[in-house]
């Protein structure tokens, strides 16, 4: 029985998938370095705990709403989309992936009013934004092709890296602006590829990302072009001064970002062709943040 409870408890949280907020933590704290400020290590360790709870809160909290609708049986599992599965295997412990999201959720809210505390109201509306989209995701932002593509990108984007150099510094910055735009693009299209497999089950359940929405074939050419934009707003943020010479190190990930993006372009209505084209583009979105943060550093 505890070994269950430990499964859903686990298997909820994806954790694979929990790499993702560190790298826009750092992200973020490396603009707080680079703006001439000193970083309180605690905080960060704190905001990290924050970052990685709120994202265990958003998957748990999917997993449960997939199961419950029945989604989660019509979906056919892939390394990167269809959920993990946990929940059918053991329906009668479903709950406590709903306990994982709910109790997540609590202790970033509770993270979150202490940074307000120590940092200042003006982290609030980035706190509340954060809540919204965490609780809605599922059973809401999935029903709005627009919502739906943005709202992650705005969640690892900005709120996490801008947020995290606010609690650092007190202050918004421009360069924590620009830099959030990295992972604004990137985790955006890491979220639209992982749905080309999930289309047709989506569908049959009311959903309406923009997959379904516009078709695939539209969202590959969107796909790349959020790429590009991604590449440009580290080359703007170096032309306006925001960011050192050194973050353009980050640009040699334009060549395997062409090479994935021709991939998916010649693979997409294939699902087992394109399963590792996708991992390719989880790797990349990850070696694209810690270059950044990396170039970020050493112009520092």
């Amino acid at each position: 029985m505890k070994d269950n409870i430990k499964s859903v408890t686990l298997g909820s949280m994806r954790i694979p998938f929990l790499v993702l907020p560190p790298t826009c933590v750092i992200l973020g704290a490396a603009s707080a370095l680079y703006t001439g400020n000193t970083i309180n290590l605690l905080h960060l360790l704190l905001i990290l705990i924050g970052a990685v709870l709120s994202h265990i809160s958003v998957n748990a909290l999917n997993e449960y709403d997939d199961f419950k609708t029945g989604l989660d049986f019509k979906t056919i599992p892939t390394p990167f989309s269809g959920g993990s599965k946990t929940l059918p295997e053991n329906p009668e412990k479903a709950h406590y992936a709903l306990i994982t999201g709910v109790v997540s959720l609590i202790i970033t809210t509770i993270t979150g009013f202490y940074f307000i505390y120590i940092s200042g109201w003006g982290l609030l509306p980035l706190g509340l934004l954060g809540m919204v989209i965490i609780v809605t995701y599922t059973k809401w932002l999935n029903k709005n092709p627009l919502l739906c593509l943005i709202a992650p990108g705005i969640g690892f984007g900005h709120l996490m890296v801008m947020g995290t150099n606010f609690v650092l510094t007190g202050l918004y910055s421009w360069t924590s602006f620009i830099i959030s735009m990295v992972p604004f693009f990137l985790v955006c299209n890491l979220l639209l590829l992982n749905q080309f497999p999930d289309i047709d089950a989506d569908r049959e359940f009311g959903r309406k990302h923009l997959p379904i929405a516009v078709g695939k074939k539209t969202c590959v050419n969107i796909y790349g072009s959020f790429w590009l934009l991604a590449f440009f707003s580290i080359i703007a943020g170096w032309l306006l001064n925001l960011l050192p010479l050194q973050s353009l190190i980050s640009l040699i990930c334009i060549i395997p970002a062409f090479h994935i993006f021709l991939g998916v372009k010649k693979k997409f209505n294939s699902i087992p062709d394109l399963i590792p084209f996708m991992g390719k583009n989880v790797a990349l979105i990850l070696l694209t943040h810690i270059l950044l943060t990396t170039g970020i550093i050493w112009g520092s």
